[in-house]
């Protein structure tokens, strides 16, 4: 009786040891006394656990803005066009730098031929462009008019930076993914001058950092 006791204990502890080690949370082992690989990612082994997910999920998700169309495009750049040769005319009439002067001299005679070219484009298109800049370049006005000396050169230089490196984004994506083909060849066309001014811009205030 007493073996037969001790025989029937010892059944039940393995049986409870057995349903332990197989339970929810816990990680089965194989024959070979490795964990059993097809329990590691289980969802189920653990109820509070998320879904696996693919860890590069999120860097495919990210909103992105739509793709400016084409006619889009053409009225944007017309409105910076308009507002560089205003710009430029305010620059060079109140810049204290004769390099800035220069700048917005430059800034007149290139973005006044291009907007030609444009309203060209626009008429061979049927698209009807703004005749005037829009609020936030008349802002930008504004706020130019109301400075003078090196103020006005700091921020004129510091508002045509930032300008011609959204239109050198801008014109390079259209010389490369426009639908139009006469778009894609006017970006294409007007990207050289506008990487020019960038650069140019870019080497004006170089210098106005430079200790004299």
């Amino acid at each position: 009786m007493r073996l037969l006791t001790k025989l029937a204990t010892a059944a039940a502890g393995l049986a409870i040891f057995a349903a332990g080690c197989s339970g929810p949370g816990n990680v089965n082992v194989a024959g070979n006394g490795t964990p059993n690989s097809s329990n590691l990612n289980s969802v189920g082994s653990n109820p509070n656990r998320e879904p696996a997910t693919n860890s590069n999920s999120g860097a495919n998700t990210t909103a992105q803005s739509p793709a400016m169309s084409d006619t889009d495009f053409m009225r944007e750049a017309a409105i910076g066009g308009m507002s560089e040769v205003e710009l430029g005319k305010l620059a060079s009439s109140k810049a204290a730098g004769s390099e800035v002067k220069g700048f917005g001299q430059m800034m007149v005679s290139d973005h006044s031929k291009a907007n030609e070219e444009l309203k060209a484009l626009a008429a061979k298109k049927n698209v009807t462009l703004p005749t005037e800049p829009d609020a936030a370049h008349k802002s930008t006005m504004t706020a130019l008019q109301a400075k003078s000396g090196a103020d006005f050169d700091r921020e004129y230089v510091s508002e045509m930076i930032e300008d011609h490196e959204k239109d050198v984004a801008a014109f390079q994506d259209k010389s490369q993914n426009a639908s139009d083909p006469d778009v894609k060849a006017f970006a294409a066309k007007t990207l050289p001058t506008l990487r020019k001014h960038l650069e140019a811009i870019r080497t004006v205030q170089a210098k106005m950092a430079t200790p004299k």
